[in-house]
């Protein structure tokens, strides 16, 4: 007799869509650190039923993007300097073996990759930008040949994505990406493997260094314009002490 399953009252591909829009929503900024989230709010906007909804902000919450609020709802999760260093550091590590297999290969990325990308840098679609970088990168993931990296990496890029759409919204800094990727991409093709890695290395490590920096303006704008609280003292009685 075969086992009985529950039937699923969700397509499970409604919730990725609602999750993924969400995400890309997050990613961009369109919905900043701290906003609140309503169900009805959102189902409304994506025109789907709040069931989907639902389940596509528990895998968020699962994931760290969003919080509890007080009351009801949920608050996007801000951006966290530490916890993104940490996942940089991973990253770092990933991207440098994967850059230095794919130079032992003399692999040529596609120069259509970096053209797309390019594009992307002087529009304003933060979104294509992020699809482009992360395209990029997946390419060398794959010219390593080792397909444990791009699985070990991919867990982690969803976060990744976030902090690169809060630098990649700075307009100095999107061209400069891209001419630090066409010369990993010339390493790579020429088959300089120390070359390659060691640019890829100062490639995550000045993004690293630019969120941090990005994190501490957004830091230093909220505290000035946050008023300062005036500690309230109660007067003294006749004969209190001081």
């Amino acid at each position: 007799m075969p086992a009985q399953l529950l039937s699923i009252e969700v397509a499970p591909d409604l919730v990725d869509q609602v999750y993924r829009a969400l995400l890309g929503a997050i990613s961009s900024g369109t919905l900043a650190p701290g906003e609140r989230l309503m169900q009805e709010d959102i189902a409304q906007r994506l025109s789907v039923s709040r069931q989907p909804v639902l389940q596509a902000l528990r895998l968020l919450k699962k994931d760290g993007f969003v919080r509890d609020a007080p009351g009801r709802g949920v608050l996007v999760a801000p951006l966290e300097a530490e916890a993104m260093r940490k996942v940089y550091q991973v990253r770092g590590a990933l991207d440098v073996l994967a850059a230095r297999l794919a130079a032992q290969q003399r692999f040529r990325i596609d120069p259509k990759l970096i053209e797309r990308g390019r594009r992307a840098a002087r529009g304003r679609n933060v979104e294509a930008m992020l699809d482009a970088d992360v395209a990029f990168h997946q390419a060398i993931y794959e010219a390593s040949g080792n397909p444990l990296i791009g699985q070990s990496a991919a867990p982690h890029w969803r976060h990744l994505r976030r902090a690169m759409g809060a630098v990649l919204q700075a307009e100095p800094q999107r061209e400069s990406l891209w001419d630090e990727h066409e010369a990993i991409a010339q390493a790579i093709a020429a088959g300089h493997v120390e070359r390659a890695a060691r640019l890829s290395e100062e490639h995550v490590s000045q993004a690293s260094e630019a969120l941090s920096e990005r994190l501490a303006q957004q830091l230093a704008r909220t505290t000035a314009t946050t008023p300062p609280t005036t500690p309230q003292t109660t007067p003294r009685k006749k004969g209190d002490k001081a």
